[in-house]
């Protein structure tokens, strides 16, 4: 899951996104309104946490914004202004969901879980291909009967790739939606992540690689 963090308190800001990455999302994260516009037009986003009182460009503009793009990008509003009028008025702006601080940060991570699975196409909450199966919710994955422990690059690269149902995912894609924007975009990680991910899998292969397109683990059938 890729999501933006647009938070102009600082350690805040900084705070969520590290215990986000340690759920294993890819954060990116802003400190004003501006930048996080910036930010949302040129990748594409699962999730954006939104701060409604922003320098520049306000919360409610950006998400104003957000929504009239069109894309399947969902926003959660994190602010201060905790009444339900305040509510009430996010949400009508366009905001899929709404959390006052403070907040539990359990709660938190529930929510972007929970707004991420309303892409389009929604993706179900157990992800299977073959006797595979991943709960992005638990954070577990097995083989049969047999767990397989995974780190966080790997279990995201084998989400994306279950969640394609079949289709190819290219490594670019791959490096768009598991690592953030700090990543190289000509290193090699993802194919060195892939080659991992399929030892600890084991045989028989379960990922495919399409020359010259990328990767793809075969649908059920």
């Amino acid at each position: 899951m890729r999501v933006l963090v647009v938070e102009d308190e600082r350690a805040l800001a900084d705070a969520v996104a590290r215990g986000l990455r340690r759920e294993g999302m890819a954060v990116d994260v802003a400190y004003d309104g501006d930048s996080g516009h910036e930010k949302a037009l040129i990748t594409r986003y699962d999730v954006v946490v939104l701060d409604r009182d922003l320098p520049g460009m306000s919360g409610d503009k950006l998400c104003a914004e957000i929504v009239a793009a069109g894309a399947t990008t969902r926003v959660l509003m994190l602010t201060a202004s905790g009444t339900l009028a305040d509510k009430v008025d996010g949400l009508s702006r366009g905001a899929d969901d709404y959390l006052a601080k403070p907040f539990d940060f359990p709660e938190l991570v529930a929510r972007c879980r929970a707004l991420g699975r309303r892409a389009t196409p929604a993706v179900p909450p157990l992800l299977v291909a073959g006797d595979v199966a991943l709960d992005p919710a638990r954070r577990t994955v097995h083989r049969g009967d047999r767990p397989v422990e995974l780190t966080r690059k790997e279990f995201g690269v084998l989400e994306v790739l279950l969640a394609a149902g079949g289709a190819v995912v290219s490594s670019e894609e791959l490096l768009e939606r598991v690592w953030d924007e700090n990543a190289d975009p000509f290193t090699t990680t993802v194919r060195v992540t892939v080659m991992t991910l399929r030892k600890k899998l084991g045989d028989p292969g379960v990922i495919e690689t399409v020359v010259g397109a990328g990767y793809r683990v075969p649908a059920a059938g």
